[in-house]
Order: C-alpha cells, then sequence, then structure tokens
C-alpha cells in the first residue's frame, strides 16, 4: 500500500500538472483527517493530527499534536496548551509553537484511499484555480489570443491553448462587452483585452473586453513598432466600438510624424486595427499641451473657427460653420462625444452666428456690472469684458504688463481702474463680519488669500462652499492641507447651526 501511495502521488502529478508536493500534502491531510475522525468514534476525543509522508519508501508516521495557546477554548480542551504547563516548560515552546507525539498510524485501505481521492481531486482543484489566476493575473492589461470554443447565452467562450503546459484554460467574452453586429462563430480566431481575473467556486473565470478604449490602445501597440520602442507614445482613446473611434498620439522624435507612423504605407496599419474592430473608423489626433489645441485636432475633421475656454468648469463652447456644425456634432453626437471622452473637457459646438450671440450677452451682462461696480463708462466696460476680464478681483490684480497689452489702455487708465477695483474689493471686505475673515484661516498665506480674492473667495463662507478639487485649483496645497483649511471655514457654519 505504501508504494501505491507513491504511484498516486506520479501519477496525478504528472496527469493534473501538479507539483508532487501538493498531492502529497492531499493524501497526509486525507489520512490526518481519518485519524482524528477514528479518535472521535472510538475514544470520544476531538484531537488535532499531523500525517508525514517519507518520499523515498512510501512509509508514513502519524503526530498527535497540540497548539501552544494563551487561554484555552472550551471546545479545544484536546488540542492546547497553556504556556505554564509543564510539557511546553520542557521542551522551551513558545506561542503559537506545537508540541507533537508519534502515534500508531491507521492502515491506508479501500476507505482511506477514496477519502485521499477525494481531498486530492479538491486539491487540485484548488492548485488548478491558483495557477491559472497567478498565470493570468500578471497578464491584465493585456492582448489575449484564443480560439472561440462554443457560445452560450450571446457569451463568447474562448480557449486559450496552452500545449507547453498541458493545459486549455478558458476564458470568457460576456455579451456586453462584445462589438455590436459583430458575427462570431465557433472555431474563429479572436482577440481581447484581459480586463480582470476573478476566482470563483466554481474556478476562476478570465475576463475578455472587446468593447475597452484599452483594447484599441493594445492593437495599435501591436501594430505600431514605434509605439513600442517608445519613439511614439498613444496618450488617450475613446471608443464608439464597431463605429468610430479616436486616440491622441505624440511623438518623443521631432523627426517623426506620430499619424502617419500610426496610419502607415498606404493607410496599411489603421486599416489592420480597424478590420480587428469590424471596420471601427479611427481618426488618429495630434496630442497638444495646450488644451485649446487638443480640442481642436481632437474635432477633426470639422475645422474649428472660434473656442472660448471656461477653466473652472472645465468646458469649451466651439464655434464652426453652419455649413460643417452637423459634421462637428456627428451623427447622433457622436464626433464631440467622442472628442469630449478624449480631452477630457466638456464641449459646446455651436454655430459661428450662435457663439458670436452668446459671447455678446455675456458681454453685456460683465458690462453692466463693470459699469456700477467701477462707475465706468460703457466703452471702458466694453473693452474690460471683450479682454476676458469677468470679475472686479481680476482688474485689481491683474498684472501691469498684462494691461499694457491692451492698446486702449494707457498708463493712467490702467492705474485707475486699479484703484477703483481695490477700492471696491475693500468696501466689500469691510462689510464682512470679523469672524467671517480668510485671515483668520490657519494655513492660508497673504499670496494665498490675494490668489483667492482674484477668484472671487473674498470670506470663509465663500471659502466653505469650495470643494478640495476647486481650493486647489486656485491655490497650490497638499490636498490633506486643503481638506483641512476648508473644514475650518466651515466651523462658522456648524456654529450657527
Amino acid at each position: 500500500m505504501n508504494k501505491e501511495i507513491l504511484m498516486v502521488v506520479e501519477t496525478v502529478s504528472n496527469e493534473k500538472n501538479v507539483s508532487r508536493e501538493v498531492i502529497v500534502d492531499a493524501i497526509e491531510h486525507a489520512i490526518a483527517g481519518a485519524v482524528k475522525k477514528k479518535y472521535r468514534l472510538e475514544k470520544k476525543e476531538d484531537i488535532d493530527a499531523r500525517v508525514e509522508i517519507d518520499l523515498a519508501s512510501g512509509n508514513y508516521k502519524t503526530f498527535r499534536r497540540w497548539k501552544v495557546v494563551e487561554e484555552i477554548e472550551p471546545e479545544m480542551e484536546e488540542q492546547q496548551l497553556l504556556p505554564n504547563s509543564e510539557i511546553v516548560k520542557k521542551n522551551n515552546l513558545n506561542l503559537e509553537d506545537y508540541y507533537e507525539e508519534e502515534i500508531p498510524s491507521i492502515e491506508f485501505g479501500r476507505i482511506l484511499a477514496q477519502t485521499a481521492k477525494n481531498v486530492i481531486v479538491q486539491k487540485v482543484r484548488d492548485a488548478e484555480r491558483s495557477r491559472i489566476v497567478d498565470l493570468y493575473t500578471e497578464k491584465v492589461g493585456q492582448l489575449i489570443f484564443g480560439i472561440v470554443k462554443r457560445m452560450e447565452k450571446g457569451n463568447v467562450y474562448i480557449d486559450l491553448g496552452m500545449p507547453d503546459k498541458g493545459t486549455i484554460d478558458e476564458a470568457v467574452i460576456l455579451k456586453e462587452n462584445l462589438i455590436s453586429k459583430e458575427v462570431i462563430r465557433p472555431g474563429d480566431r479572436l482577440r481581447g483585452y484581459l480586463s480582470h481575473v476573478q476566482s470563483e467556486t466554481r474556478g476562476p473565470q478570465l475576463y475578455i473586453t472587446r468593447k475597452a478604449p484599452e483594447f484599441l490602445v493594445e492593437l495599435f501597440k501591436l501594430e505600431v513598432p514605434e509605439v513600442g520602442q517608445g519613439l511614439i507614445e498613444i496618450l488617450g482613446a475613446a471608443r464608439d466600438p464597431g463605429l468610430r473611434a479616436k486616440i491622441s498620439v505624440k511623438s518623443n522624435d521631432p523627426k517623426l510624424d506620430a499619424i502617419g507612423a500610426c496610419v502607415g504605407m498606404r493607410g496599411s496599419r489603421v486599416q489592420s486595427v480597424s478590420n480587428e474592430l469590424g471596420g471601427e473608423r479611427i481618426d488618429i489626433i495630434m496630442w497638444d499641451e495646450d488644451p485649446a489645441k487638443f480640442v481642436i485636432n481632437a474635432m477633426s475633421p470639422a475645422e474649428v473657427l472660434s473656442i472660448v475656454v471656461d477653466e473652472e468648469n472645465k468646458s469649451m463652447d466651439i464655434a464652426v460653420s453652419e455649413e460643417q456644425l452637423s459634421q462637428a456634432i456627428g451623427r447622433g453626437g457622436q464626433n464631440v462625444r467622442l472628442a469630449s471622452e478624449l480631452t477630457g473637457w466638456t464641449l459646446n459646438v455651436m454655430s459661428k452666428e450662435e457663439a458670436d450671440t452668446k459671447i455678446s450677452e455675456e458681454n453685456s451682462k460683465l458690462s453692466d456690472i463693470f459699469m456700477q461696480e467701477l462707475n465706468v463708462d460703457r466703452d471702458v466696460a466694453d473693452l474690460l469684458a471683450s479682454e476676458g476680464f469677468t470679475t472686479i478681483s481680476e482688474i485689481a490684480y491683474c498684472s501691469i504688463d498684462e494691461f499694457n497689452s491692451i492698446e486702449a489702455f494707457d498708463s493712467e487708465i490702467i492705474e485707475e481702474l486699479r484703484k477703483r477695483a481695490l477700492e471696491n474689493l475693500d468696501l466689500k471686505k469691510s462689510k464682512i463680519d470679523k469672524d467671517n475673515l480668510l485671515s483668520d484661516i490657519s494655513g492660508l498665506s497673504d499670496e494665498d488669500i490675494i490668489k483667492l480674492n482674484s477668484h472671487e473667495i473674498n470670506c470663509k463662507d465663500d471659502l466653505a462652499d469650495l470643494s478640495v478639487d476647486e481650493l486647489l485649483d486656485m491655490i497650490e496645497l497638499p490636498k490633506e492641507q486643503a481638506g483641512n483649511i476648508i473644514m475650518e471655514a466651515r466651523k462658522r457654519w456648524l456654529k450657527e447651526d
């Protein structure tokens, strides 16, 4: 029987591609389990046991063991020892150590062999699950290639053949992660992007997607060697899977045309990617560190006539000609939506006439404010609005150099405007309650307060109404400090409540 143990170990290890140690461990646990059961039935003792198999001979020894614990649990009396017991002291044992005594082993008979078989099967499953999870967790974020095995309820199951490992692993593409109207049949060779690996009771599940923007990026890395070499970077992607996509690229070599390299000779490279995606049309966009220029590029093929940037709300108003308005928006808003996803800005597309009307209305409102607050005439107020000033604070703290760039203003007018703006702000501050002053907030420097004033944040109440991200857009601070500053400003509200 002992020789048969070694034969079982060798056979199962080879067939299941599982280490001999895992099989031996399974048999040891099975025998130990049988010993515990025997003691419960015959001696009414709930013991702990350990079995040790000699891999050279197949012989095995059985040990009864006790664990050293601080306090014995009532149901574990026959398996635990206290540190002050004679046995623990004699053997110099510490907490969590085990004391063992060899006991007679039981025969490896038919019933025990069946028990061992069940344990081995479970151990093999666990080892296989662990192997797959470990192997494919490293591949998350990469392209996975396989052959379509079957389709169930719209989900596609793929064989990831690994003949060198002696196994065939399986991955799934859920229905919602397939490109719509894509025709897939059993036996087709298919690529996908491994999004995540999930260990489940029925076995590890490898989830693949063909709809993620990352899939598009990885396909370009495969088709364009310059990307793999780091000469070209793909900085973002947005997709309407199966229909249209946009990717942004940047060249790290001034002599290399990033768009041309991604397109390939006669469009061969981009066409290969498009074919993999069911004919998806792909716009390759040049990335630019200037957000406005980047958005203009992203709106391709529509030509942008003018653009107004609202950094506070991270949005842009884009004006195009009436003839190109439908092209700029795209079917069902597709073009502007993809451009917005790619750039990270909210884009409002309108005709040149609509843009001019909107700007005119906004400038008119600003002019009314400037006339009232600064006591200036309509011409001066209109000029301030048209030059991009939106608040009294911006006028008060605008640099002399920036003011001098406005040809219609001489130095005398500039000084007067700044003076009136500062006086207006001082007047507003004088009306602020003494317990509502920004100067009382610890962690805010005078320079920080000036910057906040330029954004119309003049008191604690204004500051308390901000989010951490909004505050960090105005002044440079560690994120944690910004949060503390806002909470300090909100204490005033708590007191009032």
